[in-house]
C-alpha cells in the first residue's frame, strides 16, 4: 500500500472508530426514542404516501434497518396507525408521550420532537397544497398512456430477470422495482408482488439529486446563484467564518463543516423530530470551505435552507417544489416532506415511485427542458455531473470501485466496465438509484430495501449489463 492508501485507510479507521463511541454514548433513552421515531415517521409516510399496508411496511420499511437500532426495535411494540386523524404514534417510555407523526396533504409526514404530545399538532407548520394525483393517458412520460407491449429486447428482459431471481448484482429477495426508458419511449419496468407503478418509496438520499434540482429550478428563476455565499440566516453575525460558504460548496459536499464521523447519520433530524434550523446550522467550521470533500446529509439541508431564506415566505416555499419541478413534469406522485416548522428535510425525506425518478431523469436527458419549456438552466446537466474540485477516495474499504462526485450525484465514468464517461446517478440508502446517461439517451431506475448489513446493489454492473443488452 503506498504513502497515500495508508492515510486513506488510516482515516477510514479512525472515522469507524470515532463513530463506534459516539454510538455507544448515546443514552439507551434517546436511542429507544429514535427507534420509536423510526416506527412511526416510517408508518406514517408509508401508510399515507405509499398506501400500503401494515404488513408490506413491516416486510419492507421496517426491515433491514440499522443495525445499532435493532436491539431495541425488536423490543418496542409496533407503531399505531390513526388512520381517520392521519397520524401514527409510537409507545417507547412509561414516562415520555409516544412519538407522533403526522401527515399532510402534499407535505407528508412530519414527526412532533421528541417529548411532545399531541397537542403540539396545532402547530405544524403546512400549507394548501392543492395536491391530486394524475390519472392522465397521455403518452409516456408526460402521463401514464403506456402501451401493453413495451418495445424491450429478450437480452434487456433477461438482464432484468436476473436481478429479480438471481444474486448477479445485489439480493434478489429485496428487489422492488427496475425501469428503463429513453427520454421518450418506456423500454420495460418490473416491480415485486404487490407493488405497481404507483407505489411509492422514500428516496433516501437520491433526494439529494433531486434537491440540487429545485436548486436548479430556483436558479433558472433568477433566485439564487450557485457561486454566492449561502443564505443562512443562523450565521449571520459578521465575522462568522461560515458565512464564506458558498452554495457551490454545499452541492459539492465541501462545506467544511464538522459533521461527525459519519455525515450520513443526522439521526436527531431523520428520527428525533429535530429541526434542519437547530441540527444542520450550528456545527463549527473545521477545514476551508471547497478544500475538502465529505459526504454530509447537513449540507443538503442546508442548501434548501438557504432556498427557503431567499424565497422568507414558508408557504411559497412549501410549494415551490410541487409548483415549479414536481407539476411541470408529471411527478405528481412525489412528496417533500419537511421538519415540523416547515424545513425541506429533501437530503433523504422525499416519498416518490419509480415512473415519476424516471421523469426526472428524463429532465436531464433534455439538459432541462420539458416540452419547449426551460425547467433547469442550460447546462445545469453538465454542472452536476462535472467532478467536484474535491473527491472522495476512488477505492471503498473493501476495494471495490467508488463513483466519483458532482454536485449532489454520483459519477460513473469509464474506469467501471462497460460505463461511458457520461453516466451519472443518484444514490440512496437500501438501494435507491436513477441512472442517467445522456450519451445513450437513457435512464435506468432501480428501487429495493436492502438491508444495512446486507449486499451491496451493484449499479454500476447491471446498467453495464442493460447498455449491452442494447446493442
Amino acid at each position: 500500500m503506498n504513502s497515500s492508501g495508508k492515510i486513506i485507510f488510516a482515516a477510514l479507521a479512525l472515522s469507524l472508530m470515532t463513530f463506534t463511541v459516539q454510538a455507544i454514548d448515546l443514552r439507551p433513552e434517546t436511542i429507544k426514542a429514535q427507534v420509536a421515531g423510526y416506527k412511526a415517521a416510517f408508518t406514517c409516510s408509508a401508510t399515507f404516501n405509499g398506501g400500503k399496508s401494515f404488513e408490506m411496511i413491516r416486510q419492507d420499511e421496517l426491515s433491514g434497518i440499522r443495525v445499532d437500532y435493532r436491539k431495541y426495535y425488536d423490543a418496542l411494540p409496533d407503531a399505531k396507525i390513526h388512520a381517520q386523524e392521519k397520524y401514527v404514534s409510537a409507545w417507547y417510555s412509561n414516562d415520555m408521550p409516544p412519538r407522533f407523526a403526522v401527515w399532510r396533504p402534499g407535505l407528508g409526514c412530519t414527526q412532533l420532537p421528541t417529548g411532545a404530545d399531541l397537542s403540539m399538532r396545532k402547530y405544524i407548520v403546512t400549507a394548501d397544497m392543492g395536491y391530486m394525483h394524475d390519472m392522465s393517458i397521455r403518452p409516456w412520460p408526460f402521463g401514464d398512456g403506456i402501451p401493453q407491449t413495451l418495445s424491450s429486447t429478450t437480452a434487456l428482459q433477461a438482464t432484468i430477470n436476473d436481478a429479480f431471481t438471481t444474486d448477479k448484482y445485489g439480493d434478489p429477495k429485496v428487489m422492488s422495482a427496475v425501469l428503463v426508458t429513453t427520454a421518450d419511449q418506456l423500454l420495460i419496468e418490473r416491480y415485486k408482488t404487490g407493488y405497481t407503478p404507483y407505489t411509492s418509496q422514500r428516496t433516501w438520499s437520491t433526494a439529494k439529486s433531486i434537491a440540487v434540482s429545485v436548486i436548479g429550478v430556483a436558479v433558472e428563476q433568477g433566485l439564487l446563484d450557485v457561486m454566492a455565499p449561502a443564505n443562512i440566516p443562523e450565521w449571520s453575525t459578521p465575522g462568522d467564518p461560515r458565512r464564506k460558504i458558498t452554495l457551490n460548496n454545499l452541492l459539492h459536499m465541501a462545506s467544511g463543516l464538522d459533521s461527525t464521523a459519519s455525515g450520513n447519520r443526522t439521526s436527531f433530524v431523520y428520527y428525533g423530530g429535530g429541526l434542519v434550523t437547530d441540527k444542520a446550522t450550528g456545527n463549527m467550521l473545521e477545514a476551508v470551505p471547497g478544500s475538502r470533500y465529505k459526504y454530509a446529509n447537513n449540507d443538503t439541508m442546508l442548501a434548501i435552507r438557504s432556498l427557503k431564506a431567499t424565497i422568507d415566505d414558508t408557504e411559497k416555499m412549501l410549494k415551490f417544489p410541487m409548483e415549479n419541478l414536481f407539476l411541470k413534469i408529471g411527478m405528481r406522485r412525489t412528496i417533500a416532506e419537511t421538519d415540523w416548522q416547515g424545513n425541506f428535510i429533501m437530503s433523504s425525506q422525499v416519498w416518490t415511485t419509480s415512473r415519476d425518478l424516471a421523469r426526472l431523469g428524463i429532465l436531464y436527458l433534455n439538459d432541462g427542458l420539458w416540452r419547449g419549456e426551460r425547467i433547469l438552466p442550460k447546462g445545469w446537466r453538465d454542472y452536476v455531473s462535472t467532478p467536484a474540485p474535491a473527491q472522495p477516495p476512488q477505492f471503498r474499504q473493501d476495494g471495490s470501485l467508488s463513483p466519483g462526485y458532482g454536485a449532489q450525484f454520483w459519477l460513473y465514468p469509464s474506469r467501471f466496465p462497460g460505463m461511458p464517461d457520461d453516466a451519472f446517478s443518484s444514490a440512496g440508502n437500501r438501494g435507491q438509484y436513477m441512472m442517467i446517461i445522456p450519451s445513450r439517451n437513457l435512464v435506468i431506475i432501480r428501487r429495493g430495501y436492502d438491508s444495512a448489513d446486507g449486499q451491496r446493489f451493484d449499479m454500476a454492473k447491471f446498467s453495464a449489463d442493460i447498455l449491452k443488452a442494447l446493442e
